[in-house]
C-alpha cells in the first residue's frame, strides 16, 4: 500500500460487509486486522473482497504475494491469529516470488506499476512520434489510443472500488479527467496525464517502501542461523528452530542468534544494533545477551533463554507494527478531514463545469477543461498519508536508538509534556548500592575492605555484591573465612583468622560495645547524607565503618539539565527516606516528594495532571499503577517483558538522557507532521486556485496531487536521519 487512500479503500470496502467489524489497517505495517462473524460473511469472501480492489492478502501462517515488512524470510507467523497481510498483487504491484522477496529488493520496473508506466510510456513516445512523422489526425487517434490503454487498468480499479460504495478515489477522479479530456479534444494532454499518474503511483510505492527499510533492516538483524551444540558437537542450525534451553555457540562477529544467558566465556557484546548503546558491554556467565547483537572478542556460548517469536527483537518490531493501531488524534482529525475533501472539490469542479457556460454564457470546452483538471487536485492522498508516514519514520529513527514509543498518540502526548517525574531506585539510581566512604578506624582502609569482603564472600546481597566489588575493584586480597553465616537484621559474622568478626549495622555495634562517641558521630553524620552505614568489628575492637549508598546514574544530572532546557520541569518520587531523597535530588537539581506508597505515587501523579502534561519515568514494575495514571508511561529496561509491554514507551538504554531524547524526537515528529499538512494543503490550495483561473492545466494538477505524495514522504523520512541525542 503506498498512500492512504489504499488502507481507506481496504477499509471502506470491508466494513460493508455483514458480520465484520473493528476492521484496522494499517498503513506502513501493511496489515489488515478485524473481528468476523463467520456465519455472515466467510473469510474466502473477505479475501475475494481485498484482491477486487487490486490487493494481495493472505492469512496467518499461509504464503502472501509479498510478505509484510516486518518479519524475516521463513521467520515467525504474520502478526497475532486473525492478522492478515496486505501487498499488492501481481496484477498492480510487486509479483510473487519464490524466494520470498520483499518489495524493496525488486526493481521498480519488474513490478505492476512500473511495467504500466513502461507501457504508457512507450505508448506516449509513439504517439508523438506519430504525430512528427505523420498528419495531425492520425496523432490524434495515436494519442486517443495510448490514453484508452494506459487508462483501462486505472478504470478497472475504479470501477471495483465504486462497486464497493467508495465513487470518491483517485482512480475514478483520474479516469473521469482521462475521459473528460478525450471528449473535449484534449487527447494530447489526456496521454500525457495517464503516463504522469503512473509515475506518480511508482515514486509514491518506492517512498512507502523507504519509510518501512527501517523496521526491515530490524528483521534482519537476527542471524538466519546458529552454531547449536548437542553432545559435545557443533552443527549448523536454523535460528528459528532454537528452543528455550539449548546451547548455542556464538563465536568472535557473530550475531547472537537468541535471547540468552552466558553460561561460558568473557568478551564484550556490541549491542547498537538493539538498543542503540555504542559502547560494547562487557558479558560475562550469567549475564543476559540479547537476539542481534553482535559478539566481539571471544567466543561465547549462550543458554537460550526466548523463543524466536519472543526474542527483544521480534518484541520490538511487533511493538512498533502495533504501534500503527494507537493513531493520533491528528491522525483521526485529518482522516475526518480528507473525507470531507474530496467530495467537497467534485463537487466544487461540477460547479466550475456547468456554471459559467449556463450564467455567464463562457465557453463549454474551457471550463470543462479546467473542471477535470480541478478533479484531480480532490484526492487527499498527500494530507492522508502525512501523518502515519511521519510517526513510521519517527517510531523506526527511535526503535534503532532504543527508544521504543507504542503509536502515535504516545508520540503527541510525550511531544506535548510538561513536567517528568521519576521514580528513584533503578531509575535516576543505578539500582545497586556502591561504598562511598571508607572510614578506618582500628585499621588502615586496605585492613577494613579486606575483612568485610572476608566476612561477606558468598553473600548475594546488595550490601555485600557493593562491598566484594569495591574489594575487587581496588586491589584488595579477600582475607580467607570460614563459618560465615547471616544474622537477621543485624548484618554477617564469619571466622577470620583466629576469631569472629562481624560486618553489621552501627546499632549491632553499639550493642556489641566496640562503638565509641566518635565513631557514633561520624556514622550519624554520614547517614544524614542518605547513606546506608556499616560497621566492620572484631570482638574487642572497631576495625573501620564503611558508608554506602544507591549512586545516581552517571547521566542523571545532565538529563535533568536537558529537560529544563526543553523547558520541562522535573520531580523525583520515591519511597526512601526524606534525607535519602533529598540528598539525591538537591545534587541533581531538581524536587522530590519522600516516603511515598505506591498508591501515594499515583495520588502525586494525578495531582500534577491537573495542572500540566505529565510523563511518569519508572522501572516497569513495581511503579505500573504511577506509569498507568501519567499521560505517558516511561520504562526503563534493557528489553525486559514489562517495559516493552506495560507502559507506553521503554527506554532500551537504560539512560535517563533517553528521557530528553524520547521528547525531542516526539516534538520533531510533530514539526514533521505540521510541515507536511502545510505541504499537502499548501499545494492543493495554490493549484486550485490557478486551475481555477486557468494558468494551470491537467497535467500539472496531476503532478500536484502525486508531487505532493512524493514530498511528504521524503521530508517524512527525513525523521530516519534524526538524533534524538543531539541538543538542539
Amino acid at each position: 500500500m503506498d498512500c492512504g487512500s489504499c488502507a481507506g479503500k481496504v477499509r471502506g470496502a470491508l466494513e460493508r460487509l455483514p458480520g465484520v467489524a473493528d476492521v484496522d489497517v494499517a498503513l506502513m505495517a501493511e496489515r489488515l486486522r478485524l473481528t468476523l462473524d463467520e456465519d455472515q460473511t466467510s473469510r474466502d469472501h473477505v479475501e475475494a473482497a481485498v484482491k477486487k480492489l487490486g490487493f494481495g492478502i493472505a492469512p496467518k501462517g499461509s504464503a502472501a504475494p509479498r510478505k509484510g515488512f516486518v518479519l524475516p524470510d521463513g521467520a515467525f507467523s504474520a502478526g497475532a491469529t486473525g492478522d492478515a497481510a496486505l501487498a499488492p498483487d501481481t496484477a498492480q504491484g510487486t509479483p510473487a516470488s519464490a524466494e520470498g522477496r520483499t518489495a524493496s529488493d525488486l526493481s521498480w520496473y519488474t513490478t505492476g506499476k512500473g511495467r504500466l508506466v513502461i507501457g504508457a510510456g512507450a505508448l506516449l513516445v509513439a504517439a508523438w512520434a506519430v504525430k512528427l512523422l505523420a498528419s495531425g489526425g492520425i496523432a490524434n487517434w495515436a494519442f486517443i489510443l495510448a490514453t484508452l490503454i494506459g487508462v483501462a487498468p486505472i478504470a478497472r480499479r475504479a470501477i471495483t472500488a465504486a462497486r464497493a460504495g467508495m465513487p470518491f478515489t483517485i482512480e475514478m477522479l483520474m479516469t473521469i479527467a482521462a475521459t473528460g479530456a478525450l471528449v473535449i479534444g484534449a487527447a494530447e494532454e489526456a496521454a500525457l496525464v495517464v503516463f504522469l499518474f503512473a509515475v506518480g503511483e511508482v515514486l509514491e510505492g518506492v517512498a512507502a517502501d523507504k519509510a518501512r527499510d527501517g523496521i526491515r533492516a530490524l528483521a534482519r538483524l537476527v542471524p538466519k542461523t546458529a552454531f547449536l551444540e548437542v553432545s559435545g558437537k557443533t552443527r549448523e542450525v536454523p535460528a528459528e528452530n532454537l528452543k528455550i534451553g539449548q546451547t548455542v555457540l556464538v563465536r568472535p562477529g557473530d550475531r547472537v542468534p537468541a535471547d540468552g544467558e552466558v553460561i561460558e566465556g568473557v568478551s564484550g557484546v556490541d549491542e547498537s544494533p538493539v538498543t542503540g548503546e555504542s559502547v560494547p558491554n562487557l558479558k560475562e556467565p550469567g549475564q543476559p545477551v540479547f537476539a542481534g547483537s553482535i559478539n566481539t572478542e571471544a567466543a561465547l556460548r549462550v543458554r537460550v533463554t526466548k523463543a524466536a517469536e519472543d526474542n527483544t527483537i521480534a518484541r520490538i518490531i511487533r511493538l512498533v507494527e502495533e504501534a500503527e493501531s494507537a493513531r493520533a488524534p491528528t491522525e483521526r482529525f485529518i482522516d475526518r478531514f480528507s473525507r470531507i475533501y474530496m467530495p467537497a472539490v467534485v463537487g466544487l469542479a461540477l460547479m466550475v463545469a456547468i456554471v459559467p457556460p449556463l450564467a455567464f454564457a463562457q465557453a463549454w470546452d474551457t471550463w470543462v477543461y479546467r473542471a477535470l483538471a480541478l478533479l484531480l487536485i480532490g484526492c487527499p492522498c498527500a494530507l492522508v498519508i502525512s501523518v502515519p508516514a511521519s510517526i513510521a519514520s519517527a517510531l523506526s529513527a527511535g526503535a534503532r536508538r532504543g527508544l521504543l514509543m507504542k503509536g502515535g498518540a504516545v508520540i503527541e502526548a510525550a511531544a506535548r509534556t510538561t513536567q517528568v517525574a521519576f521514580d528513584k531506585t533503578g531509575t535516576l539510581t543505578l539500582g545497586r548500592p556502591r561504598i562511598t566512604d571508607i572510614v578506618p578506624i582500628g585499621g588502615s582502609e586496605a585492613e577494613v575492605l579486606s575483612l568485610a569482603a572476608g566476612i561477606e564472600a558468598g553473600s548475594s546481597h546488595p550490601l555485600a555484591e557493593a562491598i566484594l566489588s569495591r574489594a575487587e575493584a581496588d586491589g584488595v586480597a579477600t582475607l580467607p573465612a570460614s563459618g560465615a553465616r547471616a544474622l537477621p537484621g543485624k548484618g554477617a559474622e564469619a571466622m577470620v583468622g583466629d576469631g569472629l568478626a562481624w560486618v553489621g549495622s552501627p546499632r549491632f555495634a553499639e550493642a556489641t560495645g566496640v562503638l565509641d562517641d566518635a565513631a557514633r558521630q561520624t556514622a550519624a553524620t554520614l547517614e544524614d547524607e542518605g547513606k546506608t552505614i556499616v560497621a566492620v568489628f572484631r570482638s574487642d575492637r572497631l576495625v573501620g565503618l564503611l558508608a554506602l549508598r544507591d549512586e545516581p546514574r552517571p547521566d542523571a544530572g545532565d538529563a535533568v539539565r536537558q529537560l529544563k532546557a526543553l523547558g520541562i520541569g522535573a520531580v523525583m518520587l520515591t519511597g526512601d527516606n526524606a534525607r535519602t531523597a533529598a540528598a539525591i535530588s538537591q545534587a541533581l537539581g531538581m524536587d522530590h516528594r519522600a516516603e511515598l506508597m505506591p498508591e501515594d505515587k499515583v495520588a502525586a501523579i494525578r495531582e500534577m495532571t491537573a495542572g500540566g502534561r505529565v510523563m511518569m519515568v519508572g522501572d516497569g514494575i513495581n511503579d505500573a499503577p504511577a506509569l498507568a495514571s501519567a499521560h505517558v508511561g516511561v520504562a526503563m529496561g534493557s528489553g525486559t517483558d514489562v517495559a516493552l509491554e506495560t507502559a507506553d514507551a521503554a527506554l532500551l538504554r537504560n539512560r535517563v538522557t533517553d528521557v530528553a531524547g524520547t521528547i525531542r524526537l516526539s516534538r520533531a515528529a510533530m514539526a514533521n507532521i505540521r510541515q507536511n499538512v502545510a505541504i499537502a494543503l499548501g499545494l492543493k490550495g495554490v493549484f486550485l486556485v490557478t486551475t481555477v483561473l486557468g494558468v494551470t492545466g491537467l497535467w500539472l494538477a496531476i503532478l500536484a496531487d502525486t508531487g505532493a505524495t512524493v514530498l511528504v514522504t521524503l521530508n517524512a523520512l527525513r525523521l530516519l536521519a534524526f538524533n534524538p541525542d543531539k541538543e538542539t
